[in-house]
C-alpha cells in the first residue's frame, strides 16, 4: 500500500500566483492563529481588543494636542466605523475623550485623558510576552527583523 501523501498544490514555488497567494492566507491563518491567546492576555489588562494598545500608543505620540481621528484611521489601517466603535469603548473606560473638530463636519479629535496617559506603557509588558509566546520558539531575532522588513515593504 503506497503511503506517499498526495503532492500539495501549494508546496510548488514556479508559479508566481501561487506565491503570492501562500503569502496572503498565511498572514490571515497567522493572525486568526495567534491573534486570539494575544487577545486574551490584553483582556487581562483591561484591554478589550488589541488595536485599543496602538490607538492608545499613537494619542501619546500625539501629546496634549491629541490626533484628529481620520489621522488616526490612515495611521493604524481602521476603518472609520471600526474606529470609532473602539473610541466610544476607550472612552467609556475613561482613557480618552473626544472633541469635534471645527469646521469638520462629524470629524473629531481624539486626546488621552489623565487616566489614559501612560496606560500603553503599563500594557506593553504583558503584550511583549504575549507576542514573544507566540513567536519567540519560531523565529530567531533577526529572523523577527528581516520578517518586519519584509512585512513593512507591504504597506500601501
Amino acid at each position: 500500500m503506497d503511503t506517499t501523501p498526495d503532492p500539495d498544490p501549494f508546496a510548488a514555488d514556479d508559479d508566481p500566483a501561487i506565491g503570492y497567494n501562500r503569502v496572503w492566507f498565511n498572514l490571515l491563518r497567522l493572525q486568526r492563529s495567534m491573534g486570539p491567546r494575544i487577545a486574551r492576555e490584553l483582556r487581562g489588562e483591561g484591554i478589550d481588543d488589541p488595536v485599543w494598545y496602538e490607538i492608545l500608543l499613537e494619542l501619546d505620540r500625539a501629546g496634549p494636542e491629541g490626533l484628529p481621528m481620520a489621522d488616526l484611521e490612515k495611521r493604524l489601517f481602521t476603518a472609520q466605523y471600526a474606529l470609532s466603535r473602539h473610541a466610544r469603548r476607550i472612552e467609556a473606560k475613561g482613557w480618552l475623550s473626544r472633541a469635534p473638530r471645527p469646521g469638520r463636519g462629524r470629524g473629531q479629535t481624539l486626546v488621552l485623558t489623565e487616566a489614559g496617559q501612560g496606560v500603553h506603557d503599563r500594557i506593553w509588558p504583558v503584550y511583549e510576552r504575549a507576542i514573544r509566546a507566540e513567536l519567540g520558539a519560531r523565529l530567531g531575532t533577526d529572523e523577527a527583523y528581516d520578517l518586519a522588513r519584509l512585512l513593512i515593504r507591504l504597506y500601501p
